[in-house]
């Protein structure tokens, strides 16, 4: 079910055809949302009985427990051992050094500006450009249908597309001889089939905000989006010798990988397409995942070409999956690197991973994580920002990885010559200890290691996840962030930011407050002591003070319309997150639920019905709450 004006609106999006593949994918959101009920029921469980993340038992069957289809014949053993069948790795995601990642499109924008940030990724130089329809797509109004719209547009090569492109093509250039002392390209038109379109569906815990079931029920978002971009554009693509290529993220376990499998079957299938013609990668956001490697890959067999290993979502999860653990805490944000303590670990699972053949010999890809700088600020900022840029490129690159993420265009010229430089296409294949699966890898993976928690760590956890709901309750998830004492400094550049950023900071800010965080150091400005415990009356202070410094902003980095409706929102969204007694998983349900909501009042409704719901029976209230019933 889907409004009439929308169907109206968008016939381009909602063809005919990608209407009655809506239809037969339709049943599988059954399946869906009992697998979302079985991750909180899981989760609820573990907490209840102070229980770890395990490995599965080797002599079980991927998918068994699954009541509708009992979903694959898997085992675990066959697939830790290789003996399934993966895909040769297609032509155009055989070399991708660099991939950038962002939106499709604008809030609040007409198309000839929208499709502008198409036209930078495509004209950026990147191997591949990942668009982003979950946590970098603001998803206010319309706006998953219109970067729908705009890649639809864009791979047509239409009038609209081209116009703004040439445009760009210009700009493009022009920075490129005042930052390179080079233009970026000669042949504009060439350059932009340069680039592979990657496609990133939304993730099994979202709905759709514009479609429903009949009954009114709520309808999955990645549903909705994989069938939208693959029906409306399958054909361009293969006409001209491009894959079709999917991201998928927030996978937990190998039984959700099977019926995202069996979803892409389904798509094929309806689409007379031979099976296996839609690969994926698979974005590594969560612990569960990471004990479950081999059978992720192996559950979405000859669809699955890589993984990708991200930092900030794996973050939030694996503090999320250690809430029970009292001696689980995090330090400052800044000091969790690739190299910190588990990450470093995950990282490694990752690599031997996608490097174990499986039985035809076939290995699979790894690209490396996301880079969030932005070359904009002063001479010596811009200089040291970028030679901690390049260290950490040339780190993963030496680690194994295929190539990495770029969060901006600016950035693919700056980070590609890293794995250019070695001339390898990939990695694939490299050598690596087999993957074991005892006591010391499971506590591996939720290794901690000494460094610094502090005040000022908790301030710049606090601004970031404020300026980030503010942003996104604008319509902003991907945005330009630092915290706001540096605002005004341009020797700290602005990161570029999206949905995982907010999810991090209020996970590590419950964290510290619930389970009695000591802070490291001494911090002059408010008189604490290493020692002390961070409470909730240090905590309320800092969020006062850190709220008070966005109200006192210039526009620039905090939009004046925004100070009297989303920023005090956003501060309602946090607070009531970080005094919850109990976590909940996902900071993105608070800020989706009060989308197109600029009233106070309204919000605090909103969130209470959110939290009793969840405190009552484990219920995630994921669909529009402009349509009440949809939930």
């Amino acid at each position: 079910m889907i409004d009439s004006k929308l169907l109206e609106s968008y016939t381009d999006v909602y063809t005919d055809e990608a209407l009655k593949a809506l239809t037969k994918l339709s049943p599988m959101d059954d399946s869906r949302k009992k697998l979302m009920k079985k991750r909180i029921a899981q989760r609820s469980l573990r907490l209840k009985n102070k229980e770890p993340i395990t490995f599965l038992d080797q002599d079980s069957i991927i998918g068994e427990n699954d009541s509708i289809i009992g979903r694959t014949s898997l085992s675990v053993k066959d697939a830790r051992s290789g003996n399934f069948d993966g895909p040769v790795i297609p032509h155009d995601l055989q070399r991708q050094w660099i991939q950038g990642t962002g939106p499709a499109a604008k809030p609040h924008s007409t198309t000839e500006s929208s499709i502008r940030n198409v036209a930078y990724a495509l004209l950026s130089g990147a191997d591949g450009w990942m668009f982003d329809g979950e946590d970098a797509l603001g998803q206010i109004s319309t706006m998953s249908l219109e970067h729908q719209r705009m890649l639809k547009l864009a791979i047509a090569r239409d009038p609209v597309f081209m116009t703004a492109a040439e445009q760009i093509a210009g700009e493009m250039n022009k920075w490129g001889v005042k930052f390179h002392g080079k233009q970026l390209f000669d042949d504009w038109r060439a350059q932009l089939d340069f680039t592979t379109i990657l496609f990133r569906a939304r993730g099994l815990h979202l709905d759709d905000r514009h479609i429903r079931h009949d009954d009114g029920r709520s309808f999955s978002a990645s549903i909705a989006d994989m069938t939208l971009y693959v029906v409306n554009n399958y054909q361009r693509l293969l006409a001209k010798g491009s894959s079709i290529v999917l991201y998928l993220p927030k996978i937990q376990t190998a039984e959700e990988a099977a019926l995202l499998n069996d979803m892409l079957f389904a798509l094929e299938d309806h689409l007379k397409l031979e099976r296996g013609t839609i690969k994926c990668y698979v974005l590594v956001e969560q612990l569960e995942a990471t004990f479950q490697l081999m059978e992720i890959r192996a559950a979405l067999g000859v669809h699955f070409v890589g993984f990708n290993t991200g930092r900030w979502d794996y973050i939030q999860s694996v503090t999320d999956a250690e809430v029970y653990n009292p001696n689980f805490l995090n330090p400052d944000i800044e000091t969790i690197t690739m190299t910190y303590g588990y990450m470093r670990n995950y990282e490694d699972r990752v690599r031997r991973a996608v490097n174990t053949p499986e039985r035809n010999g076939r290995f699979s890809l790894w690209q490396g994580g996301m880079e969030a700088n932005i070359p904009v600020g002063s001479e010596d900022g811009i200089a040291a920002a970028m030679k901690r840029v390049l260290a950490g490129s040339e780190r993963e690159q030496q680690a194994g990885a295929s190539g990495k993420w770029v969060a901006h265009w600016k950035m693919v010229g700056i980070v590609r010559p890293v794995w250019e430089r070695h001339g390898e296409a990939n990695q694939t294949g490299k050598a690596f200890p087999a993957l074991t699966y005892d006591e010391s890898d499971q506590a591996g993976l939720t290794l901690l290691e000494d460094a610094p928690r502090t005040i000022r760590g908790a301030r710049n956890l606090l601004s970031v996840a404020l300026q980030y709901g503010n942003a996104f309750e604008q319509g902003m998830q991907a945005v330009a962030l630092k915290p706001a004492d540096y605002f005004g400094n341009d020797d700290v550049l602005y990161l570029m930011e999206d949905m995982a950023t907010g999810e991090i900071r209020v996970s590590i800010l419950w964290e510290w407050l619930h389970k009695a965080a000591k802070l490291t150091q001494d911090d002059p400005e408010t008189g604490l002591k290493a020692g002390d415990t961070f409470t909730r009356e240090i905590f309320l202070r800092l969020l006062d003070e850190e709220y008070a410094k966005l109200l006192k902003a210039g526009n620039r980095d905090v939009h004046d319309d925004s100070k009297l409706t989303t920023v005090p929102i956003s501060r309602e969204i946090v607070l009531s997150y970080v005094l919850s007694e109990q976590k909940l998983p996902w900071f993105i349900d608070l800020l989706n639920i009060n989308l197109n909501n600029h009233d106070l009042v309204t919000a605090k409704v909103r969130i209470a019905l959110f939290l009793d719901a969840f405190r009552r029976d484990g219920l995630r209230i994921t669909g529009n709450l402009d349509h009440m019933d949809s939930w």
